[in-house]
């Protein structure tokens, strides 16, 4: 079986994940990042205020101006332009911006359509899981994410470090071939002297990197212009990194600024916990599950497991777990402000995240 035929999933009795990959992350300070975390900030305030809130907002941020827009209804009232601002200076940015709002109430008759329960959009979902790591996701996704929360743990000794940054992992036959770190510095310290501080200091440490393992750090130079001011950023934009790093399928909606009635969000995170609890009972060292909604139904229109070998487990599937929106709020108790940390260092694999629990039988 050639490479191509090898990443699809469906195509047989294989794993999901090919032998040789690569996938990436970012740091909070990632102009993209920072947006999601703007609008999830946003999320968690109105529903700290009143969880029955329905939100949906986007963000966008380029050269000194952030814009916020998208729809709200809440009985709370959440100075809008002051969080963001307090949210950009927390991440670590102290460059001067102008807040644009444009929200407005959520359509009627999308409320009214679900109001009883029913999903608030149309869309699939996907959920996975695998045994490779204690985090259940793949080991170069657990990689490129430890990599990027270093960076930012290291931003508070390291005065020189700046907040924008990326990370790069490819694994070739379960192990370390390479690592790609991009970060952006202040003026006070060259290129050369970066790579090699975070390659002696933090990588060999932290990956216990081998004389076969390539690294490259900072490959275009100097960077010290970084977020906003280098570039723009916009609400969602790596939900691929975010998720499993491009191996695994996604439906497209992206997770931040969207309360749980939406499913783009919450059935992702409930997908993921059911393929967790599936593979941690046994009926498969890699797990996929497939869900699809219509919206204003509550019912999904399609609910399906498969494991590694091609087997299709999805009566275990629909016997554990309730795909309904309201059940899957109620199960993983979604209407509370969670969401933040959410949007810094991806949605799976943190233990604190209520769908990443497995439960106990």
């Amino acid at each position: 079986m050639n490479r191509l035929s090898a990443v699809f999933w469906y195509c047989g009795d294989m794993r999901f994940v090919p032998d040789e990959y690569t996938v990436e992350a970012v740091t909070p300070g990632h102009p993209d990042k920072v947006c999601d975390q703007i609008a999830d900030a946003i999320l968690d305030a109105y529903l700290e205020a009143d969880p029955a809130s329905r939100v949906a907002v986007e963000v966008m941020g380029s050269h000194g101006v952030l814009t916020i827009g998208g729809e709200v209804s809440s009985s709370a009232d959440i100075d809008v332009q002051s969080l963001a601002l307090a949210v950009y200076q927390d991440i670590g940015y102290d460059d001067e911006l102008s807040v644009r709002v444009e929200m407005a109430k959520q359509s009627p008759e999308i409320a009214t359509g679900i109001a009883g329960g029913g999903a608030g959009d149309q869309g699939i979902m996907y959920g996975y899981a695998t045994g490779e790591t204690e985090q259940m996701l793949p080991q170069g996704v657990v990689l490129a994410h430890t990599i990027t929360g270093s960076l930012t743990k290291l931003r508070d000794e390291l005065d020189w470090l700046a907040p924008d940054g990326k990370a790069q992992v490819t694994m070739r036959d379960g192990a370390l071939d390479t690592v790609l770190v991009s970060v952006q510095h202040s003026d006070a310290i060259g290129a050369k002297a970066v790579a090699e501080m975070l390659e002696r200091d933090v990588l060999a440490e932290l990956l216990g990197l081998t004389d076969s393992t390539n690294i490259i750090v900072n490959p275009a130079g100097d960077w010290t212009v970084g977020g906003f001011l280098a570039d723009a950023g916009v609400t969602g934009r790596k939900i691929m990194v975010d998720t499993y790093g491009g191996l695994i399928m996604h439906g497209g909606g992206a997770f931040s600024g969207k309360d749980p009635t939406k499913v783009d969000r919450s059935a992702a995170y409930m997908a993921r916990f059911a393929a967790k609890n599936l593979v941690a009972q046994g009926l498969g060292g890699e797990v996929l599950v497939s869900v699809a909604y219509a919206i204003g139904m509550s019912e999904p229109l399609m609910l399906r497991a498969e494991n590694e070998r091609g087997e299709d487990i999805s009566e275990a599937l629909t016997q554990q777990f309730d795909f309904r929106p309201e059940a899957i709020i109620e199960q993983l108790n979604l209407r509370r402000p969670i969401y933040r940390e959410t949007a810094r260092h991806g949605h799976f694999g943190n233990p604190a995240f209520p769908w990443e629990t497995i439960l106990q039988r």
